[in-house]
């Protein structure tokens, strides 16, 4: 079987994490870095960016271009697309005649985009080119199945914490203060705005906050990355995480890296979050501003060891559970098996759909 991922070759990026997982695994894997061509254009000078948006330059024709080469000489199995803004739609339907699946995880929602990065039109009009989707969001599931009539998978968000990266994090001190990880938006922004009015100190990391964001019981700190971070989500007391506004009945990537480094997270009430931990055990909930003011009261004014304990029960309901990305690849060379059968004699593999 053989696999090319489109899309980042970032470290943190999960398609990162899956090419690793997968090749571990026995699966033969390529990544084409069609993000990190587009990036590197774009942010090479003012004047580039100018002549994309002007339509005088097309990165994505290059993209493109390069991509179709590439598929006509590969013998690909699967061509698994991440998100896919930088690829148009008539590229998948060239690839189509290589005898090869379309496949897209889209870490965002196709339907709604919440910010420059989340989406464009090249992904809303490729939905229905894709002979199956992976993606993290239940509700998303339903919707592309109901419109398309496609298999959808559901494939959750995970985490990648060495044993090593987790016993580090152990040497933080605790920090009796409300923490939060990411970039801001503007219910974000309201959201530590109050915390900080009620009296609570909060600690955030990420890009621009001192932008946005000042006043008493504040703290703003630059972005911090691995494997930094994981000390970050482990040593506050409260490790909030609010969700974007297209997860609000879903997850989001903090869902389980907090727990997994034994962070006490105290997250939105979604039937997802409920289907992964335990409110009250493993994870705490809120429903509105209220109510996350009164878990941040209660969550530091608990006893050490009730602390301790609750940090023990969310990183041994990661691990017990399988929520890392090594146990998320099993699970996706498994789909991609039920859609490829292999002739072990001639060593090939022909696809066919058994859906």
């Amino acid at each position: 079987m053989k696999v090319l991922i489109v899309g980042s070759y970032n470290v943190w990026s999960i398609e990162k994490i899956y090419f690793k997982h997968l090749t571990e695994l026995g699966v033969e894997v390529e990544i084409f870095a069609a993000q990190n061509y587009f990036t590197e254009k774009y942010n090479c000078s003012i004047l580039s960016k100018i002549a994309f948006k002007l339509g005088v330059v097309d990165y994505y024709k290059q993209i493109n271009q390069q991509l179709i080469e590439l598929v006509s000489k590969g013998n690909f199995d699967f061509i698994w697309i991440f998100k896919g803004m930088e690829i148009y739609p008539q590229t998948l339907q060239r690839i189509k005649k290589y005898n090869v699946h379309l496949v897209n995880y889209n870490p965002d929602n196709p339907f709604i985009f919440s910010g420059k990065g989340s989406g464009n039109r090249n992904v809303t009009d490729s939905i229905d080119l894709y002979d199956f989707y992976f993606t993290y969001n239940l509700e998303v599931k339903k919707e592309i199945e109901g419109r398309l009539q496609k298999p959808v998978y559901w494939l959750p968000f995970g985490f990648e914490v060495s044993e090593a990266e987790y016993q580090n994090s152990l040497k933080a001190k605790e920090v009796l203060k409300v923490c939060f990880v990411g970039n801001p938006d503007e219910n974000r922004v309201q959201l530590i705005k109050a915390i900080a009015a009620a009296g609570f100190e909060v600690d955030v990391y990420g890009h621009g906050w001192h932008k946005v964001l000042q006043g008493k019981n504040i703290t703003c700190f630059d972005a911090v990355y691995l494997p930094q971070v994981y000390s970050i989500l482990r040593k506050y007391r409260v490790q909030l995480n609010p969700l974007r506004p297209h997860n609000k009945l879903s997850h989001g990537m903090r869902t389980f890296e907090v727990p997994s480094v034994g962070g006490i997270m105290l997250t939105e009430d979604t039937p997802e979050h409920r289907i992964f931990f335990e409110e009250g055990k493993d994870i705490f909930l809120y429903t509105d501003i209220n109510s996350c003011i009164s878990q941040i009261e209660m969550l530091l004014n608990l006893n050490k060891n009730i602390a301790y304990d609750i940090r023990l029960e969310a990183r041994k309901k990661s691990l017990s559970q399988g929520y890392d990305y090594k146990s998320r690849s099993i699970s996706v060379k498994k789909i991609f098996e039920k859609h490829c059968v292999f002739d072990l004699k001639e060593g090939t593999s022909t696809l066919k759909s058994i859906l």
